[in-house]
């Protein structure tokens, strides 16, 4: 992000009915960023999009725009543009009325509404809709309608709140892939908010994971799936949760922490010297980490608890011996079932270890 960034949320607090959601938050977005806040129901990213859009005031703190307060400026007025949920469309006008509403009202020049208008329209491919009224569109036409809407405003910063929650899955994935196109095309700054990980990590240049009005982490969608902050962040990112298993550390002959899961020693390439003090520790692996075996050749045997074929894939839940539960992925359709006995295999090399407050501590990089 650049050292000037065009959003800055600055110590700011939010409260309502007595509630203190937000506090001393602060964060940055830099230009041109399409930057997505991703977290499950109720921790608060909406409120954050509202903040931003003015529909919310703050309650402490400043929100800046390119270095300008804006917490305090009418919504109208702090060229930003928002689309909503459910679109929000005028079903009586047609979608080029639609397009040209907000813009009459702040006295656009018609020639400047057309140019806008046409220009939109050619970049969301929605040309041939213009005289068209909004039911007669489908969820994914009328999905481009409202961003074409915020787009002809020209707006410094374009917010999205859930945008694809509403379509179907083949029509999410194709209206993802025309978002993805237009935000690299247009270059606008985006900040878009959802509960759906693989919108966040397909879209986004960077994530913002938040849990209970918290910022748990700010990165990379590479950085927030290989080195996750903490637990939380650990099992909410990702096709099925990080396996989060309780054991004790030992120190290896190579100076790496050595994971002691019930007899078997796994081998982490985390240094152990410099690891904190911690009444204990858990390891966390991906399903994609732990290898099944025949019940003799893995590390730990098991037996299959549950198995969901997804057909490029399979994600094969076993039970240890203790009853906990461990997910393991296979290539293509899985040919083992319920009450099979397995062996697993971990790759400890690719192992994160979470201390008793859930921080995380990874493998050096380097």
């Amino acid at each position: 992000m650049p050292s000037a960034p065009a959003l800055e949320f600055r110590n700011v607090a939010k409260v309502f009915d007595g509630l203190r959601l937000f506090d001393d938050l602060s964060f940055g977005i830099g230009k041109g960023e399409f930057f997505v806040i991703l977290g499950p129901s109720g921790c608060g990213k909406t409120t954050l999009l509202r903040l931003i859009a003015g529909l919310e005031s703050v309650d402490g703190g400043d929100i800046l725009l390119h270095g300008a307060p804006i917490h305090n400026v009418a919504p109208g007025d702090r060229g930003v543009a928002m689309v909503f949920q459910d679109y929000a469309l005028y079903p009586h006008m047609s979608v080029a009325d639609n397009l040209a509403f907000g813009l009459r009202n702040a006295r656009v020049p018609a020639d400047e509404i057309s140019r806008r208008i046409n220009d939109a329209a050619r970049a969301l491919a929605i040309e041939p809709f213009l005289d068209r009224k909004p039911g007669k569109l489908s969820g994914g036409q009328q999905q481009r309608v409202a961003l074409a809407r915020a787009l002809v405003r020209r707006p410094d910063l374009l917010l999205m709140d859930e945008p694809l929650s509403s379509l179907d899955p083949a029509l999410r994935l194709r209206t993802r892939r025309e978002l993805a196109h237009i935000s690299k095309t247009l270059a606008a700054t985006t900040v878009m908010v959802t509960h759906d990980q693989v919108e966040a990590m397909t879209l986004a240049s960077r994530i913002m994971v938040m849990h209970e009005h918290r910022i748990q982490q700010i990165g990379t969608p590479l950085e927030i799936f290989m080195r996750p902050a903490n637990v939380f962040v650990a099992q909410f990112v990702g096709a099925t949760p990080m396996n989060v298993l309780a054991g004790n550390l030992r120190q290896t002959a190579r100076g790496k922490a050595g994971f002691d899961l019930d007899g078997t020693l796994i081998a982490t390439a985390i240094k152990h010297p410099g690891l904190p003090e911690s009444p204990s520790w858990r390891l966390g692996l991906r399903a994609e980490d732990i290898t099944l075996t025949a019940p003799d050749a893995g590390q730990i045997r098991a037996t299959v608890g549950f198995v969901e074929r997804l057909g490029e894939q399979s994600w094969v839940h076993v039970v240890l011996g203790d009853g906990r539960e461990v997910v393991a992925t296979q290539t293509g359709v899985s040919q083992y079932s319920d009450g099979d006995a397995v062996g697993l295999s971990f790759d400890g090399a690719r192992a994160h270890l979470f201390d008793a407050d859930g921080m995380a501590y990874h493998a050096d990089v380097s």
